[in-house]
């Protein structure tokens, strides 16, 4: 069953959240701040996040620009136009003000959690002969398994999504930052070597070439 993150600050509806959701059979985290919601994300990916707006500390409105690939409910008391707007503009799937019915928002979810699904079901990057499957973080290449670290998957997958194109160094960090914050420029250099030998050690060719000064190519030229 689906992971959802509750972040909200106010303990009964957490905890109201956390037991209804429970019992539907979704597997519950909690956070009760912005700051702590990002240590969650972090150790622990989940499917669906529900955010309030209104924490302690980082709110809701700063925390999710820094929330990549992973639906967000927001759930608040802010009830204007738009905030709503602004937010479903920004990011959130979707907006449900307080006080909400307990159904609604688990139909909201349901549809989210299948949207996810149907998504996750034809994610699979292409490029020769390598698939990568980014539902479950698999690599292969004629059959075989090229194992990556965590890292290295989000370098290739961005790659694959920019085949025959530049990518520029500082672009790479960026855009995998959400699921690789300790990558720096000078580690990135060492995780694009290991990748090589990894593919190199499977299909033969390196596919990956570095554009001096400028970033790195996902070629067939290599």
């Amino acid at each position: 069953m689906a992971n959802i993150l509750i972040v909200d600050d106010d303990s009964h509806i957490n905890g109201m959240l956390t037991e209804v959701l429970a019992q539907e059979g979704y597997t519950v985290q909690s956070a009760y701040s912005g700051t702590e919601a990002l240590m969650r994300l972090q150790s622990t990916p989940p499917d669906l996040i529900l955010l309030d707006l209104m924490l302690p500390g980082l709110s809701g409105e700063a925390l999710l620009p820094q929330i990549s690939g992973i639906p967000v409910i927001v759930v608040s008391a802010k009830a204007d136009v738009a905030d709503k707007v602004g937010l479903l503009l920004g990011g959130a799937v979707d907006y449900i003000t307080k006080p909400f019915e307990m159904e609604e928002l688990l139909a909201r979810i349901q549809v989210q959690l299948r949207k996810r699904n149907a998504a996750s079901d034809s994610a699979v990057l292409r490029f020769q002969e390598i698939l990568l499957h980014t539902d479950t973080h698999r690599a292969e290449a004629g059959g075989s398994e090229i194992r990556l670290t965590r890292t290295e998957f989000a370098i290739l997958k961005l790659l694959m999504q920019n085949p025959e194109q530049v990518v520029a160094k500082l672009t790479i960090l960026e855009r995998i930052s959400a699921d690789t914050p300790d990558c720096t420029e000078d580690s990135l250099k060492i995780h694009i070597h290991n990748l090589r030998k990894k593919l190199k050690a499977v299909t033969g060719r390196e596919y990956i070439s570095a554009v001096w000064g400028i970033g790195f190519l996902l070629t067939a030229k290599s």
